[in-house]
């Protein structure tokens, strides 16, 4: 199949694995053509099979602010046309099922024209956030709707979609998924030894540092856990509520111990040193960041909220306290971190699940069969 991938290029979670899905694809003998913005941040190397298109958005004195939105659906549009494209699977409803569809009308209207099938893949705060404003929701449902296939990342979401929008197409669940090859823990002792060089505990949080992750509840939990045991915490990622997290590290006189390590693109190495995840989150569709951790043996200690049930089993993976039990966190990661024939079954058992339900292996195929589904639909249609 030709296929075109359209995503965001920051590392938010519907990035990564869009880029990660079309790597797989690519892999698989299917031609796959990213569209986004920017290179995205887990597309660095050559592969064949797979090819970046740049959307580029020139500014206009008329235009107040730059029209991504009519760029991207141009170069969908060219892309389809020069490549042949069979199916156009956007990630993240805004803008991006808004320009499948506003692409899709335009090459329908061409006399002989092919017309890719337009797939979106709901990801989270695109539906719990964005969809549900009223700025947005009407245009939103109505693309959704007009999509010849639509994917949620978690039953959580798929209900979250029908609950906030009231559309009535089928969506098909398929869950985020992870490269278990890649990520798996390594042998790290030297990092180790440099980030916690007296050898304390090792607890890590990784996120896009936006309010929803709620960087600064995982600072709080850390300083629960520091006043019991010496302890090491790296914050890795940056976005708006960075300053307010480093901000909490010094009211509670813990900054000293909290390494703020910014956005990294090899994270493994540092899951690897880790003894504990932390993800306090307000909502979570999925997860993917606690995904990476259990694949590389790191139990995780999150809220129960979304779709983070559906991807981790409290008591035998991790630890699900309620999203305001910032007490009961920091009691759950005490324990991990105290009991060591524990932490290592849970991380055991995170692995196992990594492997077992969520690696590539098993997830790429369910999309590649969903892709067959959808065309097949159209050609009974004509």
């Amino acid at each position: 199949m030709n296929i075109g991938i359209v995503c965001y290029a920051s590392v938010g979670g519907s990035g990564i694995i869009a880029t990660e899905l079309g790597k797989v694809l690519a892999s698989r003998g299917h031609r796959v053509h990213i569209l986004s913005s920017d290179t995205p941040v887990r597309l660095n190397d050559y592969q064949p099979g797979l090819s970046f298109h740049r959307v580029e958005t020139p500014s206009y004195p008329l235009f107040r602010e730059p029209q991504y939105l009519l760029s991207l659906a141009n170069k969908i549009v060219q892309v389809s046309r020069d490549e042949r494209l069979d199916i156009v699977h956007a990630h993240y409803a805004i803008p991006h099922a808004t320009a499948g569809y506003l692409a899709r009308q335009i090459l329908s209207s061409a006399p002989d024209g092919e017309v890719p099938r337009v797939i979106t893949t709901l990801h989270g705060t695109d539906i719990t956030l964005l969809g549900a404003d009223p700025s947005y929701r009407e245009t939103v449902a109505f693309c959704i709707q007009q999509s010849d296939g639509v994917t949620a990342v978690s039953e959580s979401l798929k209900a979250d979609t029908y609950r906030a929008l009231g559309v009535e197409c089928d969506i098909r669940v398929i869950p985020n998924f992870v490269d278990c090859t890649l990520n798996q823990r390594r042998d790290v002792g030297a990092l180790r030894e440099r980030l916690a060089p007296r050898g304390q505990a090792v607890l890590i949080h990784v996120s896009n540092f936006r309010p929803v992750k709620r960087p600064a509840a995982a600072v709080e939990v850390f300083a629960k856990v520091r006043r019991r045991m010496p302890a090491k915490l790296l914050m890795v990622g940056d976005g708006p509520d960075r300053p307010r997290a480093a901000e909490v590290a010094r009211d509670l006189g813990v900054a000293v111990d909290v390494e703020f390590l910014g956005e990294q693109e090899q994270v493994v190495p540092l899951l690897s040193v880790a003894d504990v995840f932390l993800l306090p989150s307000e909502q979570e569709s999925f997860g993917l960041a606690a995904l990476e951790a259990m694949a590389c043996e790191v139990p995780v200690v999150a809220s129960r909220v979304g779709g983070l049930p559906e991807v981790i089993e409290d008591g035998v993976t991790g630890y699900l306290p309620a999203v305001d039990d910032l007490d009961g966190m920091a009691a759950a990661a005490l324990t991990l971190l105290t009991d060591t024939p524990r932490r290592r079954a849970m991380a055991a058992a995170a692995r196992r699940t990594a492997v077992e339900r969520y690696s590539d292996a098993r997830i790429a195929p369910k999309y590649e069969a969903y892709y067959e589904e959808v065309l097949a639909a159209r050609t009974a249609l004509l």
